[in-house]
């Protein structure tokens, strides 16, 4: 069978199939609803806050928490798509930016996005930061507007670039004249303020807001919401829904997961030639999507983040059951200096090991060495193939995996 026959096959499968989707973009994430529920406070909350800019007053900068899936985003875009249709009718001189920094992934791309959505042109790459942020002031100036701008993600940003970002927006109203510049940074690391400078910290943190994560209740009645938009009828069993939902709670109440969980399980049954989403298919989902969630924190990771992660890689290879943070120190130093980087501080290193250890990709347990005391031993909780795999695509990285560190050469024939 040629490849072309073989993928006529599969077409023509998939489309004689029973339909199992009404609309299968309803479960995405991305998709904003025209009710949120169990967010009616919160909406209500952030309204208030921005409702100022329609009688052409600047409103509060705001700092939004939550875990992941905890309905930050989709808030936000709600509540700021419904002020733009009032900004229009009542003829107030908003504009509205949304930018998710860990896409966005350095200051010149994100004060780029700003610039576009006044209007401005600048180009991919080629300008310093500061050229850009001129552009983007005198851009404001001309326009003559309130300028309400969305870093959604904005920890991603600040771990990676610091907060001259941050900085420079919040002072930029002391310099402005016809235009004013409102913030709302949303924020997936409750530990966002340890990163910020006190004059940062100052003058963006005016108004704050947590969101909890959902229980399994609310996570259920979110996903049947959806679920009658996006399964034709009795396309989806019960014992699925609530298999979707009650994953999503252990996983700290996340609607993103639930929602993701609930899509891919359809899929797998469409795939199968199924015409009802059962909880095995829930089960086959949760496996595929697990893989796939490892795969995007590995390729999200800062680069030094990264490095981090391939020394323990490297460690582990040893058959070490386990390395301490200087171990780990002299095999990312070795590394960075093959990249010609320059290496972290050994505590900063630490705090990205605890990053790491957060995220579920290493475990880092204290542990009795006797009458030597306690220390940290830190290994991967995921598959080295994983890790192999990732970064062996990565463009800088890639050399690295079959790299043999010489320290632990030494470190070997020490043992010996």
């Amino acid at each position: 069978m040629t490849d072309s026959s073989l993928l006529d096959d599969v077409f023509d499968k998939f489309i004689s199939n029973v339909r199992i989707f009404k609309d299968r973009e309803v479960l995405r994430h991305d998709y904003i609803p025209n009710r949120l529920p169990h967010r009616e406070q919160q909406i209500r909350q952030l309204g208030e806050k921005v409702a100022p800019l329609l009688k052409g007053a600047r409103s509060s900068n705001v700092l939004i928490y939550g875990q992941t899936g905890t309905g930050k985003t989709a808030v936000v875009k709600y509540v700021l798509g419904r002020l733009e249709f009032k900004a229009k009718e009542f003829g107030a001189p908003i504009k509205l930016c949304y930018v998710n920094c860990r896409l966005a992934g350095s200051e010149y791309r994100t004060f780029a996005s700003m610039c576009q959505a006044l209007g401005a042109t600048v180009p991919f790459t080629g300008l310093s930061v500061g050229e850009v942020f001129d552009r983007l002031k005198v851009s404001l100036e001309l326009s003559g507007t309130l300028f309400m701008v969305v870093l959604d993600e904005a920890d991603a940003l600040i771990r990676t670039c610091g907060d001259g970002l941050l900085y420079e927006l919040t002072r930029m109203n002391e310099v402005l004249r016809k235009s004013k510049v409102t913030l709302i940074g949303i924020s997936n690391d409750l530990r966002l303020k340890e990163f910020l400078d006190p004059r940062v910290l100052s003058s963006l943190s005016e108004e704050e807001m947590v969101f909890r994560p959902y229980d399994a209740d609310e996570l259920r009645n979110i996903l049947a919401e959806r679920a009658d938009a996006a399964f034709i009828k009795n396309a989806l069993s019960e014992a699925a829904l609530g298999l979707c939902a009650a994953l999503a709670a252990a996983e700290h109440g996340d609607a993103r997961r639930a929602l993701d969980l609930l899509r891919v399980a359809g899929e797998v049954a469409e795939r199968e030639g199924g015409n009802v989403v059962t909880e095995e298919h829930v089960r086959e989902a949760e496996k595929h999507i697990e893989h796939n969630r490892v795969v995007e924190a590995l390729n999200n990771l800062t680069l030094h983040s990264k490095l981090v992660a391939l020394s323990i890689y490297h460690l582990d290879k040893t058959g070490s059951r386990g390395a301490i943070t200087g171990e780990i120190f002299d095999v990312y130093d070795e590394l960075s200096g093959e990249l010609g980087i320059a290496p972290l501080t050994q505590r900063r290193l630490g705090t990205l090991i605890n990053e790491l250890d957060a995220m579920g990709l290493l475990n880092a347990k204290v542990v009795s060495m006797g009458r030597y005391g306690r220390t940290k031993k830190i290994r991967l909780e995921i598959a080295r193939s994983l890790i192999r795999d990732v970064f062996a695509a990565d463009n800088r990285l890639g050399r690295l995996v079959d790299y043999e560190p010489h320290c632990l050469s030494k470190r070997s024939d020490r043992r010996h």
